[in-house]
């Protein structure tokens, strides 16, 4: 598994303080610390995250510009065009804004752009439009802090822009709108800069109607986890508020895409959402026009839902298909080829490479090979790529710093997009590389696998998985926490599950655990009954055809040392 464990720190004058205020278990009391929990007060506010705790979204610079604006829209009876972007969160925001302007009354018109055929973002073309069906003001979600021109170019046309978005801005915010509500703008004082776009739109609506849009949880939280942002502050309360709705949402397009995921009755938690219904929002946009997706989120009609879902079943499946041929391919590419292999930060590229799957071949790529990835598309001479990195490496830092070689590029810290002349590839791999080597100096750093504290396997219950639940839910910013237990014996023979899953009970010679690890077969072959093994794993529950135990989910295994 290669990969270097490092257990946490303890901070003893930390813990001895929430002990004597909280009076918590002192493992809760650590796994709190490790989260970057330092004061009793955020310790309850973890523990307890109530939507009370949501700050004031008239904190937000301009936002008192931007509700006045709708208010005037209202007073004018004009028509209202929202713009979102193609992914989940795009999609979620704009569906919550249009259920904002259904309730005050507003005529409403969404557009999505085309992926393939328009792009991310704000586009020059969608100014005609826009005066073609009369529109009077345009609210864009989850996009537009980069689209000066675009918004000037709508502004000259008649046309005021609300631009909502949470993205860095590269350069000045679009002077022509007439509000930015975004919190990593300069000028921002908002105390929470990581919001989701669909978060964002969230507190719009709060400014709007003086109440946080419950009603709306569901969306809120499906989009929160699908655009991967950190599970604390702000999104930790709306996360863990918005999973039981989901699963119990009365809203046509969510149950369909329930029911067609196979997830109808199971508790609703990140992983779950992130894995089995945000992929089928993502295909739509993925494989052909988002407004699929919007579509099914905005009909109440369960049979109109449930044809929708269909449609995105069969995205769905073509998105895997086509995922799976261009990561055997650029994997394929990289081996053949040492210096590509070699490098600090791997490019590589292709003759016509689905644009639509780039960015999910790039993760697959940083998860084998530990390094930042760029998976270029080319087609007529441009390259269309998506990046995914690895901790440490800022890949828009590391696309500015490559600006002349590119056509346009954006993103975040994790993740980001870039166009490139196919003539400029070289000059590009060495340009990255470069900014690589002032990140590694010492080369690509092993992969770091964090272990919250040391376990003994009699410690290993029940009582202990629900304390655990206490710190869900988890997912990016606030992970399960990972325990280890070293010198454990192998007491039965390694079993293979379905393709990739690997089973085994250990023992510490007086109590036996089971211990299951998902995409671990390479393990297989290597292990042994009867041999010493540390374990790296998150608590999970084993409750097939028996009453719950605990059960140990393998994060890695190494020989004992």
């Amino acid at each position: 598994m290669f990969k270097k464990w490092r257990l946490k720190a303890a901070q003893p004058g930390i813990e001895k303080e929430f002990a004597r205020e909280l009076g918590l278990d002192p493992l809760i009391l650590r796994l709190l610390v490790n989260r970057g929990v330092t004061t009793p007060f955020q310790a309850r506010s973890f523990l307890d995250p109530s939507l009370d705790g949501l700050h004031d979204p008239f904190l937000l610079k301009d936002m008192d510009k931007a509700v006045a604006r709708l208010k005037a829209a209202r007073e004018r009876a004009q028509t209202v065009l929202v713009y979102g972007d193609y992914d989940v969160d795009g999609v979620t925001s704009t569906a919550v804004v249009c259920h904002l302007l259904k309730k005050l009354g507003i005529k409403a018109l969404n557009y999505i752009p085309h992926r393939m055929e328009e792009g991310y973002g704000l586009n020059y073309e969608i100014v005609p439009l826009a005066l073609k069906w009369g529109v009077g003001l345009l609210i864009t979600v989850d996009c537009g802090v980069t689209a000066a021109g675009e918004v000037q170019s709508l502004r000259e046309a008649g046309i005021d822009v609300i631009v909502i978005d949470h993205h860095e801005p590269e350069g000045p915010v679009p002077a022509a709108a007439c509000a930015v509500i975004d919190p990593k703008q300069p000028g921002c004082l908002y105390p929470f800069r990581e919001l989701a776009g669909v978060g964002l739109a969230a507190k719009f609506v709060q400014a709007v109607l003086g109440e946080f849009p419950c009603n709306d949880l569901d969306l809120v939280a499906l989009g929160t986890i699908a655009d991967v942002v950190p599970l604390r502050g702000e999104n930790r309360i709306i996360v863990r508020h918005g999973l039981p709705v989901i699963g119990n949402s009365p809203k046509a397009g969510v149950q369909a895409l329930i029911e067609a995921a196979r997830v109808r009755g199971k508790e609703m938690t990140p992983h779950l959402v992130g894995f089995s219904l945000g992929p089928r929002l993502n295909a739509a946009g993925r494989m052909g026009s988002a407004a699929t997706a919007l579509e099914l989120l905005l009909s109440d009609d369960p049979a109109v839902a449930a044809g929708l879902v269909n449609i995105l079943e069969v995205h769905n499946r073509e998105r895997q298909r086509l995922q799976g041929a261009v990561v055997d391919e650029a994997v394929d590419i990289i081996e053949a080829d040492t210096v590509l292999a070699g490098g600090r930060i791997i490019v590589v590229h292709k003759e016509g490479w689905h644009k639509g799957v780039l960015g999910i071949a790039a993760s697959r790529i940083v998860e084998k090979y530990g390094r930042p990835a760029f998976v270029i598309s080319l087609e007529g001479g441009v390259g269309v790529g998506s990046a995914r990195s690895v901790e440490g490496f800022h890949l828009n830092e590391a696309l500015a710093s490559c600006a002349h070689m590119l056509e346009g590029f954006g993103g975040h810290k994790r993740a980001a997009g870039l166009r490139v002349r196919q003539e400029s590839l070289g000059a590009l791999r060495e340009g990255l590389n470069r900014f690589a080597q002032g990140v590694f100096a010492d080369g690509v750093p092993d992969s770091v696998l964090e272990i919250d504290s040391q376990l003994s396997l009699a410690s290993l219950n029940m009582e202990l998985v629900a304390m655990m639940e206490g710190l869900a839910p988890f997912g990016e910013g606030n992970p399960a926490p990972v325990f280890a237990t070293r010198r454990l014996v192998v007491k039965s023979r390694p079993q293979l599950l379905g393709r990739d899953t690997l089973k085994f009970w250990v023992t510490d010679g007086q109590v036996s655990v089971s211990a299951v690890g998902f995409s671990m077969a390479a393990e297989f072959g290597s292990l042994r009954m009867g041999e010493a093994v540390d374990i790296a794993y998150t608590l999970g529950i084993d409750d097939w055809n028996k009453a719950p135990t605990a059960q140990i989910m393998l994060k890695d295994i190494r020989p004992a040392k």
